[in-house]
């Protein structure tokens, strides 16, 4: 079964007695596929809209808030071996964008809009009540790293992981590595308030640390 159809399935059982239920997932499966490693960004929310797909939002490039970041970080991960300098990130394109994120996949934990500032509490609500759920869509995907972005915590509660222990960087960035020796980074949300330079090279010096894993798949 492909991973579209996996999702599709899930998602059926799942929006059922739902009027508002946001798809998201894989972007492009060929792509995701071929990707090494095999990414998945756990986020909260979308913010605003009704019954639409993630997927099909991001296959076309997304909008630079939020995803202009997300961009940059898949890009630096797959050349991590040859990171570029800032300058060559500082301006990005929709068809950067797109190019970078028909790769990803990604899983908001709160499958219902919410508006520009996220409510924790009902976040939290909806991914309890919904853990089930989030256990089953996250594993269709098998990703070699696993970036939560503001929902570290959250995310290792609702999918099981509970017994796995936070470690840290050298500088700081906790991670944890699941029973498949995969990685999960507990990282900012990619429109976190602090300089987009901040975030891409604190996350790529994470990954960069914990690369042998990648580098082995």
């Amino acid at each position: 079964m492909s991973i579209r159809q996996a999702e599709e399935d899930l998602f059926t059982e799942w929006q059922m007695n739902r009027d508002d239920f946001i798809r998201d997932g894989v972007v492009c499966e060929k792509y995701y596929l071929e990707s090494k490693p095999k990414i998945v960004l756990i986020l909260k929310e979308v913010n605003g809209g009704k019954n639409w797909d993630l997927r099909e939002f991001l296959l076309r490039g997304g909008r630079a808030q939020t995803w202009n970041n997300v961009s940059r970080w898949l890009h630096g991960i797959r050349n991590r071996h040859a990171i570029p300098a800032w300058n060559y990130y500082k301006r990005i394109k929709r068809e950067f964008r797109q190019q970078q994120l028909r790769s990803i996949c990604v899983m908001n934990l709160k499958k219902e809009p919410g508006g520009a500032a996220a409510d924790y509490g009902a976040i939290r609500r909806h991914a309890v009540r919904d853990a089930e759920f989030i256990r089953r869509q996250y594993g269709i995907y098998d990703p070699g790293l696993t970036i939560c972005g503001g929902t570290g915590d959250l995310f290792r509660e609702v999918v099981g992981h509970g017994s796995n222990q936070w470690h840290e960087t050298h500088r700081g960035i906790k991670w944890y590595k699941t029973t498949q020796d995969k990685y999960v980074v507990k990282f900012s949300h990619p429109s976190a308030r602090t300089d987009a330079s901040f975030l891409l090279y604190g996350l790529l010096d994470a990954v960069n640390e914990l690369a042998n894993c990648f580098d082995a798949e």
